[in-house]
């Protein structure tokens, strides 16, 4: 195991804490402590912690906002590396040759900022990111999408590192970019930063569209209580949600983690809740959909210790 000073040493001890609760950084508000906590927003730094996290068969987990995340409530024996310092946006000031204007934004930048932003240049293309409660590393990683929108359709190339702390560029075609899927999970990449391209459009009414859609988001999603989104992947053919409507599932509830009255594709922390209650609510619904309609509900929801 790396010892806590070799961890100062390299990333500065302003940046490193033990003991780290993960329900603070995540959204499922769920999760024991991580025996250490790093953040950085440099790239040699972040190289140089996977390098010596590596030699010392240490354990390490690329945070971005945890919303995608369900910590084990023993928490996580290893280094949380988080880069959310990772969080600087720029646009191009010269237009591409099909008239789009690029954007640079590190992958610990929140997607509703990169949204707004695009936005406030009026540029289009970024509406549906508005309301992802994600970072852009992960959103890149997973391909990120709501309401029609995708990664994939507005991105030009991703700056990733392998586990060797090598760095290069991958375009959109070599990121291989689908449903919830990259090359970045098969091949054990970071995402450091990525380019994205955007056309003109009027900027009232692109932030009428995020309005809009943050408006459904709120309508429709149980966004007063803590989750990581969709708790499971759309099975082919079906709807997650209607599943577990289906099933007789809404508001179905272990301790504080419940099936959301407001949408069944979530699972929810209506108070204090466990990784143990959410995993009982989580294999409940699983185990009754099966045996209801022959369909198995796949995680979304990355698991964590």
């Amino acid at each position: 195991m790396i010892q806590f000073e070799k961890l100062q040493e390299i990333a500065g001890a302003e940046h490193v804490r033990r003991d780290e609760p993960m329900s603070s950084h995540t959204t499922f508000r769920i999760g024991g402590p991580a025996d250490y906590y790093v953040e950085t927003g440099d790239e040699q730094t972040l190289a140089s912690l996977v390098c010596a996290c590596r030699q010392t068969n240490t354990p390490f987990f690329i945070l971005g906002n945890g919303s995608n995340l369900l910590v084990a409530d023993e928490g996580y024996r290893g280094v949380m590396i988080s880069l959310r310092g990772f969080n600087e946006i720029s646009f191009a000031e010269e237009k591409t040759s099909d008239g789009k204007t690029l954007m640079k934004a590190g992958s610990g930048v929140l997607l509703s900022k990169a949204a707004m932003q695009a936005a406030g240049k009026g540029l289009a293309g970024f509406e549906f990111a508005g309301g992802i409660p994600g970072t852009l590393g992960g959103a890149v990683t997973m391909n990120a999408g709501a309401y029609g929108g995708e990664i994939k359709d507005v991105i030009v190339s991703a700056r990733v590192m392998d586990m060797e702390g090598q760095i290069r560029e991958l375009s959109a075609q070599e990121l291989e970019l689908s449903y919830r899927h990259s090359v970045i999970q098969e091949q054990e990449l970071i995402v450091l930063s990525a380019v994205f391209a955007f056309k003109d459009g009027d900027t009232e009414q692109i932030q009428e569209k995020m309005r809009e859609l943050n408006a459904q988001r709120r309508e429709k999603q149980p966004l007063e209580y803590g989750s990581a989104g969709s708790t499971f992947k759309r099975p082919e053919g079906y709807f997650a949600g209607k599943l577990i409507q289906d099933a007789g599932l809404k508001g179905y509830r272990c301790g504080d983690v419940m099936v959301s009255e407001k949408h069944s594709g979530f699972v929810v922390n209506v108070g204090k809740g466990t990784c143990r209650d959410a995993m009982q609510v989580i294999e409940h619904v699983q185990r009754t959909v099966y045996e209801q309609f022959g369909v198995e509900l796949e995680l979304e929801v990355k698991r964590l210790g």
